[in-house]
């Protein structure tokens, strides 16, 4: 039963407070029963616990587990967008989608903004206000599965900021896959990443078997450091090794995310390119090319245009007739601009100022 929870997690404050306050260690076990399999984030709620406790978290950690709380939302068709805000009022994003399959998805942040200024993404356009913590993180997952009551059959890591470079994801990803916790699978969670290379090699040493997806691009170096400066720290030939290893050694199938830009990086030049370095690569057939045709954000190249239909289709059989295995991303929430995990940036005009993390 989680001897050692994460440090500087709720839970971590919890187990501390009952020991010092002379409860007996089930209480923790009782809340977390309570949080996740009944659902109940308020702490006045937990029928469990005897009332003298009850007011006694509630006075220490406020009325709500939740470090998260929703304060607006919009609907699409088959999506839902929801900003939350932070106890310290710092606001992130969080789209959940559901499959006409049935299959539902949650795509989820880690970061207020991001720092890495790639210049096809409206959170880019954000900058970096701070990391998200990892109850930050998992909160957003917690919610939809809490108070909600949806099924969430899936997590990718895609939303606002660089999941990698907050060291705050990987206890994040640890309480997400524990069994007292939400018990989700590490092959239903997938981290994106646009080549934050330490990160890389932490995640698939640590997490083998979460899902991985590279953000690509273009094949060339000079034009992929337009589109993504981190390229200068960490170029896309050593993520790619990393992942190379990580595929040889884990025999998991990995992705490569290539977003379409009209006229930029959409030729069959590109194709061919792209087609080369992952048929180098020692199991070519691990990994799948997921082509993304762009969507407009705010604040990002007002240049940059989706590319016609019949190029994007071009585009792919060229990768399929070199023998990559690539598909053309499924979009959906456009006109929640939640379309290709690039979480919209309206909020620029009422954003906070940059805030300190919690302790």
């Amino acid at each position: 039963m989680f001897p050692n929870p994460p440090p500087r997690t709720r839970y971590a404050a919890l187990q501390e407070f009952l020991a010092t306050a002379g409860h007996p260690a089930y209480r923790l076990r009782q809340i977390l029963r309570a949080v996740h399999e009944r659902g109940s984030t308020e702490f006045a709620d937990l029928s469990e616990l005897p009332k003298p406790l009850r007011e006694a978290l509630l006075e220490e950690f406020g009325p709500s587990v939740l470090a998260l709380r929703p304060i607006a939302s919009e609907h699409g068709e088959q999506v839902e967008k929801v900003l939350f805000e932070s106890r310290q009022g710092a606001r992130i994003e969080t789209v959940f989608a559901r499959y006409r399959t049935g299959w539902t998805s949650l795509c989820i942040s880690t970061q207020v903004g991001c720092g890495l200024g790639c210049t096809f993404c409206a959170t880019g356009a954000v900058g970096l206000l701070r990391n998200l913590t990892a109850d930050e993180i998992c909160d957003q997952v917690l919610y939809f599965r809490g108070p909600r009551q949806e099924e969430v059959d899936s997590i990718a890591f895609m939303g606002m900021g660089e999941a990698l470079a907050n060291p705050h994801t990987f206890p994040a990803l640890e309480m997400l896959t524990h069994k007292e916790l939400h018990g989700l699978s590490p092959r239903r969670i997938t981290v994106s990443t646009v080549g934050f290379a330490p990160g890389m090699r932490r995640l698939v040493d640590e997490h083998p078997q979460v899902n991985v997806t590279l953000s690509v691009h273009s094949p060339y170096d000079e034009e992929r450091r337009s589109l993504i400066p981190l390229q200068q720290r960490f170029p896309l030939a050593d993520c790619l090794e990393i992942l190379d290893t990580h595929v040889a050694r884990a025999r998991r199938k990995v992705y490569l995310a290539y977003l379409l830009i009209d006229e930029l990086n959409d030729t069959e030049d590109h194709a061919r390119a792209l087609a080369e370095l992952v048929t180098q690569l020692r199991r070519p057939g691990l990994f799948h090319v997921s082509v993304i045709p762009y969507n407009d954000a705010v604040g990002v190249n007002p240049a940059y245009r989706r590319p016609p239909p019949a190029r994007v289709r071009s585009f792919i059989a060229a990768l399929r007739s070199s023998g990559v295995h690539a598909t053309r991303r499924q979009q959906f929430g456009g006109n929640v601009d939640a379309a290709c995990g690039q979480l919209h940036a309206r909020y620029l005009s009422t954003a906070p100022s940059p805030q300190a993390a919690p302790p």
